[in-house]
């Protein structure tokens, strides 16, 4: 638990998660901040559209280096951390953007093993909710990274969560398994497989990503 930087997490009815915490999109959220400090906004879909046709695998960030936390300049921040590991520097908006995305889906991969490995289970199938399963890049990414499927929804999981567990308090909801059917029947969730074609670049990546982080100093954090 300790070497994973693991913990557990409590829940309803004395149920818990085994729990880590990555950065997640914060990064394509500074990118796109400084992006329109020309004073032209940028829809999240044009970012993705634009990452979609970037070079794949081409630079690889640690998302949770210390730099990345609130850099005044998340773009230059990629690419310093870019620079320092001998990567080709990102200089686009797509490049940066793709950059962010698949070192994401890098990162849920080394948490997925880690969580595997101290559960003794294999997780079949991986389930994104909140705002960040409407980015369907990132999600196919994660599915092809995990070499496993991914579920993604509900968008609004805390209002769900939040809704049920008042209506579970004042009777309406009998049990935990129905406030989970609830959900079940309420939300369109999608699902993305992994593509067969994708899968060895990928495993290549996550290479070079587990030895930049050796190089960065945070290996396996």
């Amino acid at each position: 638990m300790l070497e994973f930087n693991l913990t557990n997490e409590g829940g309803v009815e004395g149920t818990y998660r085994l729990l880590k915490n990555i950065t997640g999109l914060w990064l394509v959220q500074q990118c796109k901040k400084v992006f329109e400090r020309s004073g032209k906004k940028i829809e999240y879909a044009e970012l993705v559209r634009l990452a979609k046709s970037a070079p794949a695998l081409r630079s690889l960030v640690d998302p949770d280096d210390p730099r990345f936390m609130n850099p005044p300049d998340m773009p230059a921040a990629i690419q310093e951390f870019c620079r320092e590991t001998g990567q080709p520097v990102p200089n686009s908006q797509g490049t940066l953007v793709r950059c962010a995305l698949e070192s994401l889906a890098l990162k849920y991969q080394m948490v997925l093993e880690s969580l595997e490995e101290v559960s003794a289970k294999r997780v079949e199938v991986i389930h994104i909710v909140g705002g960040g399963s409407r980015n369907a890049l990132l999600n196919q990414f994660a599915a092809d990274a995990c070499n496993r499927p991914v579920m993604a929804g509900p968008v609004e999981a805390t209002v769900l969560g939040n809704v049920l567990l008042q209506a579970r308090a004042c009777g309406e909801i009998g049990s935990l398994a129905e406030l989970r059917a609830v959900v079940r029947n309420s939300c369109d969730v999608k699902a993305f497989e992994p593509k067969p074609a994708q899968v060895q670049g990928w495993i290549e990546g996550r290479g070079r990503f587990t030895g930049l982080l050796k190089t960065s100093g945070r290996p396996g954090a």
